[in-house]
């Protein structure tokens, strides 16, 4: 499933997903910077301040204003939206790293975050207690153990359906791929 058409003048509108510490946001913009195409972090528009939810009617509608452009990268997950952009979309980048791989990430990932006080989206930041709780809602490294097996199934089954037959799906379950998908994108 890696390929040599993402950078082709046939990918302009890119999906990218996988289960958070994948590596979705750092390789959506490198790709979108190669592309020269906008990129979206789903995420900085589900999440409102205080991580308030945006509501899914408006959430939907302001994904769908996204996804009409003529060219993007979109990153995320979300399965109220990822219909809406996967109609628009021409290409999926599913990120499917080793468990380990992912869990290494996340873990350090959120460390530096908790540590740094990087700001997320809308002035959200990820907290200390987000660390040391069994809650997966509250905390993303829960949240992506228990969601990697789910996603993996998910999008495996999505690469072979017929009702997204019209979308080339790129599986990166390698730094190679990764390396591969860029060196096609010149």
């Amino acid at each position: 499933m890696p390929g040599t058409l993402v950078g082709s003048r046939f990918v302009r509108r890119v999906s990218m997903v996988g289960v958070s510490g994948s590596g979705k946001s750092t390789l959506g913009r490198e790709l979108a910077g190669r592309l020269a195409v906008p990129y979206v972090e789903l995420d900085s528009i589900f999440h409102q301040p205080e991580w308030a939810p945006l509501p899914e009617e408006q959430f939907r509608r302001r994904v769908t204003a996204v996804a009409s452009g003529d060219a993007w990268v979109i990153d995320g997950n979300y399965s109220a939206v990822l219909p809406l952009v996967w109609e628009r979309a021409d290409t999926v980048v599913w990120l499917d790293l080793p468990r380990r791989t992912v869990m290494h990430r996340i873990i350090w990932r959120t460390i530096r975050r908790v540590a740094g006080r990087t700001e997320l989206w809308n002035g959200n930041r990820e907290r200390w207690r987000n660390l040391f709780t069994w809650d997966e809602q509250e905390s993303v490294i829960l949240w992506a153990w228990h969601r990697y097996p789910i996603y993996r199934q998910r999008y495996a089954a999505a690469a072979h359906d017929p009702r997204y037959a019209h979308l080339t799906f790129h599986r990166i379950a390698t730094r190679a791929d990764a390396c591969h998908l860029f060196d096609s994108a010149h």
